[in-house]
């Protein structure tokens, strides 16, 4: 149960308001309303990562869920994982994030960017050793947007944590546009 109640997105005003009118009905949205205009800039920031961005977006994903397990939020794993899924990663793979970059079943590219994930969360400043070998495999913009992925996931996974935010009892309905998915 949620440690606040949720804002009611009618009450919204400003960049707020409008910000609302194009989210699906998340309970993320619904508790961060009580930040007012933040909202907006907290979305399009999460839009720019998961719809526009150049890194692969399985890549993007193993990296987000592994924020959310390492993070204990269970609402963002849930959340990516159904996302993951969507994109077409298998269960096999969706289960492996919770195993670590040492499970069987990650390619080469896949388990640097676990290791890598593992390392910015736990250390801040990931060391030359999980670093170097993605500098060599990815652009600096791919590299960069990992980076800023892991950060504002790990932000998201401490709001929904520290409010208690529930998993929605009915998910959105199909055709529902949730985040990360390109149309």
């Amino acid at each position: 149960m949620a440690r606040i109640p949720y804002f009611d997105p009618e009450k919204a005003e400003g960049r707020a308001r409008e910000a609302y009118k194009k989210l699906p009905p998340l309970n993320i949205f619904r508790m961060m309303g009580h930040v007012g205009d933040m909202l907006d800039g907290f979305t399009k920031l999460g839009n720019q990562i998961l719809m526009f961005g150049k890194l692969d977006p399985i890549l993007r994903e193993i990296a987000i869920v592994r924020v959310g397990v390492l993070s204990k939020a269970t609402y963002e794993v849930y959340q990516h994982e159904n996302i993951s899924r969507r994109l077409g990663m298998s269960e096999e793979k969706i289960k492996a994030i919770h195993e670590g970059p040492d499970a069987k079943v990650w390619n080469e590219m896949e388990r640097l960017v676990m290791r890598f994930t593992d390392d910015v969360v736990l250390n801040v400043r990931a060391s030359d050793a999980t670093f170097k070998p993605l500098e060599e495999r990815l652009s600096y913009q791919e590299l960069q947007e990992l980076v800023i992925a892991i950060g504002f996931y790990m932000m998201a996974s401490r709001f929904l944590e520290n409010f208690d935010v529930d998993i929605e009892e009915t998910p959105p309905a199909k055709g529902v546009e949730l985040p990360g998915m390109k149309k």
